[in-house]
Formats: C-alpha cells, sequence, structure tokens
C-alpha cells in the first residue's frame, strides 16, 4: 500500500500491476470492544519546533490530487475540506529526494494557517553517509528554513519494508544517515523541524522495526503508518505492538497514515473508522492523526483507502473530524 510522489510512482506504490483479487472472507472482528489504553504517557514530551497539544490530537490527511500541479494539489485539499467543513491541522505531503520544500502549492497552504508534515524519500544510505548528496541535503535544510513555521519532517517513512532494503542496508546504515542529515540541517542553522520517524506497523508485527531506530535524542515524534488492507483487523490490534513500544518513550505519537481499504465493504469501512477514532483517544499520547485520502492507480480494492464517495464511510469520518479531541489549536500559533 505504499506510495505515490509522481504520476508513475503511484502506479507502483505497492508493487502491484493489476487489479487484486478478491479478497478472502475472514471473520468479523470485534470492532463494538473498548479498546485497550497503551500508550498513555503523560508528558512532557520531548517534541522539537512542533509542539503536541495539551489535549487531544490534531487531525490531518494525505489527499490525492488528480494531477500533481499546484492547481491539483490546492483543489484536492479545498475539496475535502469543504466536505469536512472544517480545515485541516496537517496537511502530509511525499517528496522526492531532490523535490525540495517550498512549492507554489506549499506555500499557499502555509498561508492558509496548513501545518505540513514532509514525507522525505531519502536515497540510499550508504551514499549518503559517503557524502554523494550532500548538496541536495543542504538545499532542502535551506529551502525547510525559509519556510519559518515548524514543520513535522518524516525522513524516509517506512524504512523498514522488506522492499526497501536494497538502499536502506540495514538498521546501523539507516541510524547513520539520519545522524547524518541532521549534522548537516543544523550545520545550516535550520531549527524549524521535528524530526518524526515513522516505520509501519507490520514491522513492529514482525519485529524488525525497532532496529532502525535513531535514539531518543535524535527523535522528537514517534509514529507509524498502519492500514486495515490486506487483513481485516481492529487498528488497536494492527498497531498494538507499536503502542506497547512507544509508551516507554517521552515522545508523542502521530499516526502518520492510516487507512481502511475498499474491499471490506463500506458498513465494515465505517465501523473500522469508528473504533479507531475511540482507539486514538483511548491512546493520549497520540497527538496526532493522519488519513491517507488515495487510491493509488493500478491497485485492487484491498489496497484503496479514498473515503470520498463512499457515504457511510465517510460519515464515519466526518464524525471524527467534527469532535472537539480532534479540533485543537495551531502550534505555530499558539
Amino acid at each position: 500500500m505504499k506510495r505515490l510522489l509522481t504520476a508513475a510512482a503511484l502506479v507502483l506504490v505497492s508493487g502491484c500491476s493489476g487489479p487484486a483479487p478478491e479478497p478472502e472472507p475472514q471473520p468479523s472482528p470485534d470492532l463494538t470492544s473498548p479498546p485497550s489504553g497503551v500508550a498513555v504517557n503523560p508528558g512532557p514530551y520531548e517534541d522539537g519546533p512542533f509542539e503536541a497539544p495539551a489535549d487531544g490530537a490534531y487531525l490531518g490527511a494525505w489527499i490525492k490530487p488528480e494531477s500533481l500541479t499546484h492547481s491539483g494539489r490546492v483543489e484536492a485539499v479545498g475539496a475535502l475540506e469543504g466536505d469536512l467543513g472544517r480545515r485541516l491541522d496537517i496537511l502530509n505531503t511525499y517528496r522526492r529526494f531532490e523535490q525540495m520544500v517550498g512549492t507554489q502549492s506549499d506555500r499557499e497552504f502555509l498561508s492558509q494557517g496548513a501545518n505540513l508534515m514532509i514525507s522525505w524519500a531519502t536515497g540510499d544510505n550508504r551514499s549518503i553517509t559517503s557524502g554523494a548528496h550532500d548538496r541536495t541535503i543542504r538545499q532542502q535544510a535551506r529551502a525547510i528554513r525559509k519556510v519559518k513555521k515548524p514543520v513535522l519532517l518524516r525522513m524516509r517513512w517506512e524504512m523498514d519494508r522488506p522492499n526497501l532494503r536494497a538502499t536502506m542496508w540495514s538498521g546501523p546504515d539507516y541510524i547513520a544517515a539520519w545522524k547524518y542529515v541532521r549534522r548537516i540541517f543544523a550545520e545550516e542553522k535550520t531549527t524549524n523541524v521535528s524530526w518524526v520517524w515513522c516505520p509501519t506497523a507490520e514491522g513492529f508485527i514482525r519485529g524488525d522495526a525497532p532496529a532502525f531506530y535513531p535514539g531518543d535524542d535524535q527523535v522528537d515524534w514517534t509514529c507509524v503508518d498502519v492500514y486495515a488492507g490486506a487483513v481485516f483487523q481492529p487498528i488497536g490490534k494492527l498497531m498494538g505492538p507499536f503502542l506497547t513500544w512507544a509508551a516507554a518513550r517521552p515522545k508523542p505519537i502521530i499516526v502518520g497514515e492510516y487507512g481502511v481499504a475498499k474491499a471490506w465493504g463500506s458498513a465494515g469501512r465505517a465501523a473500522w473508522l469508528r473504533d479507531a477514532e475511540r482507539t486514538f483517544k483511548a491512546n493520549p499520547q497520540i497527538k496526532g492523526v493522519a488519513y491517507f485520502e488515495s487510491d493509488p492507480e493500478g491497485n485492487g480494492p484491498k489496497q484503496q483507502f479514498q473515503l470520498t464517495g463512499d457515504k457511510a464511510a465517510f460519515k464515519a469520518f466526518r464524525a471524527m473530524t467534527e469532535d472537539p479531541y480532534f479540533n485543537v489549536a495551531d502550534p505555530a500559533n499558539r
């Protein structure tokens, strides 16, 4: 279910080249029982310049545009916010290694009071630490510094994915690259970044994600991407191992991407989303959530997550966006 950045990348995000087969029947999960609270660390948090709210959680999304242009991005965000009747707190945006922050659409969103979560697809870790990309890294640091507002930076999110191992190499290689990039940002005096470490829920289920953690002194927010895609289970079960791990750290949590696939039907999706809302509130260390509002091209129903057009599912999502718990102050204005 992995993603985007260019029109071509949208076709290839998950390695699927055609429609997925119909899902096999699965037992209906229990989506009505009260979720357990696991990540309940009350803080204070080490969160960097992008401050976690004292109460509640920020709400955001990635919204796939019809075209990856300035007008396409602005129209996509505006359409979803219009349907929801509110502004989103956080806009997730994806960038290739060489794509700089500060595009025309970035500037427009910032002028509207939005906050950016930058998902930056950095390259081969060993080539980073060799110095081969210093110029690109410095350019990005300067571009982000010019934003002059706190941003969340997900440096090579989902680094634990098996299909990225050829460029990630190993946990220690990723950690070395993370520290290398942070050092360059510090040299460029880019101080408006909160560093977000964001593996997959599956990586914690397998047990290999923690090996990529750079350390409490290097990370401002912990994060996880979690989907009811190939498997339809409650979100608390899917990200349970991550929550147990994150609860032991003095960091706020952001759910960087979450989604429920169209394969599981409108009623099932709505129930899953209602359970997700309860789960987020039961784990108050979760200080931000961002839905993956996208049907990546070429993906079958197990890898399509857009809620727009699904009446029952969208109603459940909108109810969450209307909850005062997910309507908190903008960190740039506090």
